[in-house]
């Protein structure tokens, strides 16, 4: 639940090392848009020791790549709180990686297509819980076509497996996004500010390009 100053305080929804993208400790909204309830969403990427989620190749400069040779896709993703699961979806297929200008540019000019989708065009296969009755709701999204290890009704650990890390929806590489809103009524849900637990148990919020390991 949020503490007095409105912070939901989570666990980390995964294990190994990780590099945190679009934090909400660079900016507010983190994504560039309040829609959606990503106005405090994190991303985070799984990397090896030298910080690279996938080698380099050819295809890194000026082509595209197979989600499956990224270090984070298929990796377990873990409820970050304790809750009751609210909303699943895994049929998605997930897509190839982006990591070349020249194809993110091309990608984002779908981005519109993608939002009139709605929450399974922008935040491919995911699974909600809700913290309580009434919310909050934590969203774990781009989860890896049929991956999904959760049923709407059921009651969630923390730590808990919830579904592997994919490539669905708005997502150039294999990554968890996670934001936490006060609704699951789409286009109208506000976000919610997050942090997480710290090895001290302080509540923290990593900066961009952090790492982190769980």
């Amino acid at each position: 639940m949020p503490t007095p100053d409105g912070v939901v305080v989570l666990s980390f929804p995964f294990r190994g090392t990780w590099r945190v993208e679009n934090s909400p400790a660079r900016r507010v909204p983190s994504h560039g848009t309040e829609a959606f309830g990503v106005s405090h969403a994190i991303d985070f990427v799984a990397v090896d020791e030298r910080n690279l989620s996938a080698p380099r190749t050819w295809r890194t400069r000026v082509g595209v790549e197979d989600p499956e040779g990224f270090l984070g896709f298929g990796e377990p993703v873990l409820a970050p709180a304790a809750g009751v699961v609210v909303a699943v979806h895994d049929a998605e297929p997930d897509h190839e990686a982006r990591r070349s200008p020249l194809r993110l540019a091309a990608y984002a000019m779908g981005q519109a297509g993608r939002a009139r989708r709605g929450i399974v065009g922008l935040a491919g296969n995911h699974v909600v819980i809700a913290l309580a009755p009434a919310g909050p709701f934590v969203l774990l999204a781009h989860l890896r076509q049929g991956s999904a290890s959760v049923r709407i009704g059921q009651q969630v650990a923390v730590g808990e497996q919830v579904g592997e890390c994919g490539n669905t929806g708005n997502s150039t590489e294999p990554h968890v996004h996670l934001q936490v809103s006060d609704s699951i009524e789409g286009a109208s849900a506000r976000g919610v500010p997050v942090a997480f637990r710290a090895p001290d148990g302080r509540a923290w919020l990593p900066g961009e390009g952090e790492l982190v390991t769980a």
